[in-house]
Order: C-alpha cells, then sequence, then structure tokens
C-alpha cells in the first residue's frame, strides 16, 4: 500500500473547523459520497445533519482521512491527535506557516513544529485546499468546482497543483476532460508533490498526469516519479511556472519554494521524459489526448479539412515544431487522388473539397485512403456550428467517416475545432469512446500533439541516470586566473593550448619564441577581456609581442602568453553552472564575442552521454557550420564531442566546488586538426578534484 491509499478511497472523513469544514461536507454529500463523515466541533451537536463530535478522542474510530480546517496553533494539536489515534492522512488549510516567509518569524517554526506533531502519518499541506476524488465522490475540498463524479468503471487524468485557485479554475473547464483527482500540494512541509503523484499515478483509475509545478524540492523524488510513470505506461505533462523573474518572484513569495532557473528546469523535465506546455489551455488539452491515446509513436501528422484555408491554417501552425506534415509519397497520393474528384490537389495538409460532404461512403473512403499513410496522428479539422442557431446534423457523417477510417488503419486520430468553443461539451465523452481525441483549438492541439511526441520519443531512450546533485555545499569562492584556470584544465587531460604566464615584457618575448609563433598574448586577471582590449591575436614575430605586451601589462596582474590556434572552422561556447536544486548544469552554444547577442544555445543537466551532446550541438542553429556550410572544411565534430565529455566530466566530478566554468571560445578546428580550449574563466568553491 501506498502511504496517501487511504485517503484516494476513504470510507471515513473527519473534519475539523467551521464554515470551511461546513463547505467540505457539502462538497461531499452533494458528490454522493457513500462512506461515513464525522464532524468535529467543540460546541455543535451537528453540522448540516451529521453527528458532532467534541474532539478527536470522541470519534468513532481512526479516520481515513481528515479535512483540519483551524487556526494554525490548533492545526498542530489536532494533527498530533489524529496521528495518535492512527488516522490515514490529514490536510491542513491553515496557512501562517513557511510561506508567510519574513513577514512572520513563526512560520517557519510553526512549520518544523507540525511536521513532528505528523510524525509517520502524512499531511497535505498546509497552506492547501486538499483532494477532490471525481472516481469515489469524497472531497476534502473547502470550496465549490466544476467537476462531475466519474462512472463506474469510468477512468480519467490526475491533476496536482500548487495553487489552489487555478486548480478550481481548471475543475471549470468544458473541454469534456474526464478528470479523477484534482489535488493542491501547498507548502510540501512533509508530503511533497512527487509522492502525491506517485499515489496518484498508483491508482488504476487514473490514465495520465498533470502537474502545475511552481518549484522541484527533491530532484531524487522527481526521477522515481519518471521512473514509476514509465512502468506504470502513464505519461505525465507538467505546465512550469517561473520562465520570468516576475513569475519566479510570485512563486517564492507563493510557496517559500525556490523556483530556479527556467532552463535547469525545461532541461531537467526533458531528462525525466516528461513533456512540458505553457498555457492551461494546452495543459489540459494534452491531458486529454494522453487520456484518449497515451504517448504518440512519433512525429508525423495528416490533416484533412473541406477548406483549403483551414489546410493552410494547419499547416503554418506546424512550422517550427517538432511534428510536421510529411508529404505524402508517389503511391499514397495515388491512393487519395483515386477517391477524389479530378479538381482536388491530393496534398498534406487534405483539402478534400465540399464535393463529399456528408457522403458517408466517400468520405469514410477518402479519409481511410489518407490515414493508411501510417501517421503518428491523423486530424479531422472540424468545427461543429453552434446548436442555438443552426443544426450540426450533416457534420456527423463526417465523424463516423473518420472513426470507420481510424478503425480500419489501427490509428490514433483526433477532431480539432479551429475555434476552442465549437465542439459542445456534451459530445466529448462520446467522441473519446469511439477513439477520437477532441481537441479545441489548433494551437493546443499541437502543442498536444507536440507533447505527446515528445513522452514517445522519450520513453524509447533508456532512462537517464540521476542528475549529479552534491550533498554539500559551502566553503568560500575563489578565481584564479586565466592561467591557473589552464593549468587546472590540462591537468585533467583537457585540450588547452601550451601556454606560459610571464611577469615582464621581455620574459612574454622570450615565452613566445619558446612556443612558436603565431601566438596569443592576454592580460591576466581581466574577466571580459574584449571589453577592455586585453587580447591581442595572431602575433607573429618578436617585436609583435614587444608591442602587445608593452600595451597589456598594465591592464591586468600579468600577462599570459599562449600559442595561436589555427585553422578553426567554428566558435563554442560550453559554460558550467551550479545550479542549486540540480547540480552542474551545462550550457552548449554559439561562442565568441556574440554569444549574448546570438542567444543560441541549449542547456544540459550532467552527466550527459555523447549521444545526448551531440544532439544538442546538431540542435544549434550555427551547426551547420561544423557541417561544412556552403563547401567551407567540417569541422572536428569527434575533437568538439571529446572536449565537451572531459569539460563534463570534470563538472561531475567537482559537483558543488564549480561555481562557474565559462570556456568562451572552444575552437573547433577542421576534421583531424582538434577542438580547444582558447579562454576559461573559473570560479571555484572549496578544493577541486583535478
Amino acid at each position: 500500500m501506498h502511504a496517501l491509499d487511504r485517503l484516494l478511497r476513504p470510507k471515513t472523513i473527519a473534519v475539523f473547523g467551521g464554515l470551511q469544514a461546513a463547505e467540505v461536507i457539502k462538497q461531499s454529500q452533494k458528490m454522493g459520497f457513500s462512506g461515513q463523515i464525522w464532524p468535529v466541533h467543540p460546541k455543535h451537536d451537528e453540522v448540516l445533519g451529521l453527528k458532532a463530535y467534541r474532539s478527536v478522542a470522541d470519534l468513532p474510530g481512526s479516520p481515513d482521512a481528515a479535512f483540519v480546517g483551524v487556526n494554525r496553533f490548533l492545526t498542530l494539536d489536532i494533527v498530533r491527535q489524529l496521528r495518535e489515534r492512527g488516522a490515514g492522512v490529514a490536510v491542513c488549510y491553515a496557512s501562517g506557516f513557511l510561506e508567510a516567509g519574513a513577514d512572520d518569524a513563526d512560520g517557519a517554526r510553526l512549520q518544523d513544529e507540525l511536521i513532528a506533531a505528523a510524525g509517520d502519518m502524512p499531511i497535505i499541506g498546509p497552506n492547501c485546499y486538499g483532494l477532490i476524488n471525481y472516481c469515489d465522490g469524497a472531497l476534502l475540498w473547502p470550496d465549490q468546482h466544476g467537476g462531475r463524479r466519474l462512472a463506474a468503471g469510468e477512468r480519467g487524468v490526475a491533476i496536482i497543483t500548487q495553487s489552489s485557485n487555478i486548480a478550481i479554475n481548471m475543475t471549470m473547464q468544458t473541454r469534456g476532460l474526464p478528470i479523477a483527482h484534482v489535488m493542491t500540494a501547498g507548502n510540501q512541509a512533509q508530503t511533497g508533490l512527487p509522492d502525491m503523484a506517485i499515489a496518484l499515478l498508483e491508482d488504476d483509475r487514473v490514465t495520465a498526469l498533470g502537474l502545475h509545478i511552481e518549484a522541484f524540492q527533491s530532484a531524487a523524488k522527481f526521477e522515481v516519479l519518471a521512473k514509476r510513470a514509465r512502468e506504470l505506461n502513464k505519461p505525465i505533462v507538467a505546465m512550469k511556472v517561473g520562465r520570468s523573474a516576475q513569475a519566479r518572484a510570485a512563486t517564492v513569495s507563493h510557496t517559500a519554494s525556490l523556483a530556479g532557473s527556467d532552463a535547469a528546469s525545461d532541461a531537467f523535465l526533458q531528462r525525466l521524459g516528461i513533456a512540458r506546455v505553457n498555457s492551461i489551455a494546452s495543459f489540459l488539452e494534452t491531458l486529454k489526448l494522453l487520456h484518449v491515446h497515451g504517448p504518440l509513436d512519433g512525429d508525423t501528422l495528416c490533416s484533412m479539412s473541406c477548406s483549403g484555408g483551414e489546410a493552410s491554417v494547419m499547416a503554418d501552425s506546424a512550422e517550427g515544431r517538432s511534428i510536421h506534415f510529411p508529404p505524402l509519397t508517389p503511391e499514397h497520393r495515388a491512393k487519395v487522388k483515386s477517391t477524389l474528384g479530378p479538381l482536388v490537389a491530393v496534398a498534406n495538409p487534405l483539402d478534400y473539397h465540399t464535393f463529399i460532404w456528408n457522403n458517408e461512403p466517400a468520405l469514410t473512403e477518402t479519409f481511410t485512403a489518407m490515414v493508411s499513410g501510417g501517421f503518428a496522428l491523423s486530424c479531422l479539422v472540424l468545427d461543429f456550428p453552434r446548436k442555438d442557431r443552426c443544426s450540426d446534423v450533416d457534420w456527423w457523417s463526417t465523424v463516423r467517416g473518420l472513426e470507420s477510417a481510424l478503425k480500419t488503419n489501427r490509428a490514433k486520430g483526433a477532431i480539432v475545432a479551429s475555434l476552442p468553443e465549437n465542439i459542445p461539451e456534451e459530445y466529448m465523452a462520446g467522441l473519446m469512446a469511439q477513439g477520437i481525441a477532441p481537441l479545441c483549438g489548433i494551437t493546443e492541439a499541437f502543442d498536444a500533439a507536440e507533447a505527446a511526441a515528445f513522452i514517445g520519443k522519450a520513453w524509447k531512450m533508456p532512462p537517464a541516470v540521476p542528475v549529479a546533485i552534491p550533498e554539500i555545499r559551502g566553503a568560500e569562492e575563489r578565481a584564479p586566473d586565466e592561467a591557473q584556470a589552464k593549468a587546472i584544465l590540462a591537468n585533467r587531460g583537457l585540450p588547452v593550448p601550451p601556454g606560459r604566464r610571464c611577469r615582464t615584457v621581455d620574459a612574454a618575448v622570450a615565452a613566445a619564441q619558446d612556443l612558436t609563433f603565431p601566438v596569443a598574448l592576454k592580460a591576466l586577471g581581466v574577466a571580459h577581456k574584449s571589453e577592455l582590449n586585453a587580447v591581442r591575436l595572431n602575433l607573429r614575430d618578436a617585436d609583435a609581442v614587444r608591442a602587445a605586451a608593452t600595451d597589456l601589462i598594465a591592464i591586468g596582474n600579468g600577462l599570459y602568453v599562449e600559442r595561436m590556434v589555427t585553422d578553426a572552422v567554428a566558435e563554442l561556447i560550453v559554460g558550467i553552472v551550479d545550479d542549486p536544486q540540480f547540480g552542474p548544469l551545462m550550457t552548449l552554444g554559439t561562442g565568441g564575442v556574440l554569444v549574448e547577442l546570438l542567444q543560441d544555445s541549449v542547456t544540459l543537466l550532467l552527466p550527459s552521454g555523447r549521444a545526448e551532446i551531440e544532439a544538442a550541438l546538431r540542435s544549434l542553429r550555427m551547426f551547420p557550420l561544423l557541417d561544412g556550410y556552403r563547401g567551407k572544411p567540417k569541422a572536428d565534430l569527434d575533437a568538439a564531442i571529446d572536449a565537451i565529455l572531459g569539460i563534463a566530466g570534470f563538472a561531475v566530478e567537482n559537483a558543488g566546488r564549480i561555481v562557474e566554468l565559462d570556456i568562451n571560445p572552444l575552437l573547433v578546428c577542421r576534421s583531424g586538426q582538434g577542438a580547444w580550449i582558447a579562454d576559461a574563466l573559473l570560479i571555484t568553491r572549496g578544493e577541486l578534484h583535478e
């Protein structure tokens, strides 16, 4: 049994408090909860027709679940008494705990006391609404909601959010999404969001899981969650907030949790095989698609509509996405063409025109031919007319044609309404029963398909190894200069050009002659050398070195002479930062002086393997430069990947000790000539493992 099983399938519910407690009783009664509800109130003899008990000790038994809707001080006593009585789970509604932050000095202390009072009894919250169980009609929820109870044997999705108001908003959807459970996480003082999520996934009435995440409290627990989701074949979609500075500030004030860097969050979710969407509408539509079809087996789509305008909108909406409309093969095109008249241009997306409208045999034949192409998802664009002014009788021959085509080809399909409101809610359940996902809105449909395809692809890959999170962070930071940093990297076996620290102009000239020309000369102790003109490149003789050294000697705290790397094809940046949630975070991108301007980069969590690093490089806009753009020499891609792997390994071994490592540029030379660390900025914490 999971620790939260008694919460998800309760037979007895205890309710503590006044107005909020009465609302919990009202909502459970309204939903038809068949178990027992035990109100606890020190003064009332009954609440909403139910016998009231004076205290936990007076209850007729140990409740499976309890809603504690009293002030924060009394919450501690009741939670302690529930734990001593052997209760299953307690939902703690009160606020004024850790989320109060600096506004209330007692908040953090009271949260610690609450955890101690609960002991081994799970608690949800504090500062949360609780749970809506649409399977059993059991609501530990002090407010109204818009959902419906599932019928016997019916399955639905589960949703967890760190915002009670967003949870309420989601229940008000009219998109036909069947929901089994809605749970709010609150402060996650004891029971974290991943623990709640695993419990919901274990419920056989749940088909897919949606997470509205404000912060990751434990990367390790999310990794366990992702692993269990794969094992149960139940996909997860997340809406992670915190992309903007304002959102991160709001998150911290709301949950007292660290929102963290958005790039790290995105990389972490990708690593786990959890799809990410960025709007509530797309979140719900993705859950609907996953509920009906689960993950998609590929990234190819077909679209069918009776309008060239709709076909064009569908084609444009796929632009720049990972999912796409592949062109039809000549054989497939001929097969579809044979079902249509001579005036129809056959393509994907397909405009089948209105010639066969309301002709069910003809529609079925065309749809069957089109769907036979083996697409991951076959879409029919169909907006139903509004029923108060129009008739939709003729639309159903089109629906039946699609249903037949999907069954004949054993294919996954969706009806896509160009406007979200143009599929009536009362039609949704019937369409889903026919194996058709009714998707509301073109943008939302593409977001959903892209998310489902991402999960399908991720699940075909081996699970990623755990991220390298250091157990301890501490010690004072220090910033070695470039000469010291490169010596550290060279000792690690990383490709650093030969170089030498020099204190005088004469020493710089002698070093250049020893290293052989051409050389580069830099002022040490300068973080952003290009802004101060503190780098001189391609110095080809002693006079050039002497002149440059004379100019640079006063800028920093010494000089660094280095053999010049020639035959560079492209410049990369390889950055490492210590993320407080996920450990070392690596950024790969277009390097050089235009790195901030071009913003062509990708972020990876570590450790990452060779395949992940190569895929990341190939995703960059600058990758054609590495691949011999317009007849230019191809770069030494293997050497670049070797160097990046070495840098990543160094960062993993020193997780928590490297605060920042900025290699810009990593010069990638033509094939067979290697890749070289031309500049390195390093900030460390404590002693490194070299």
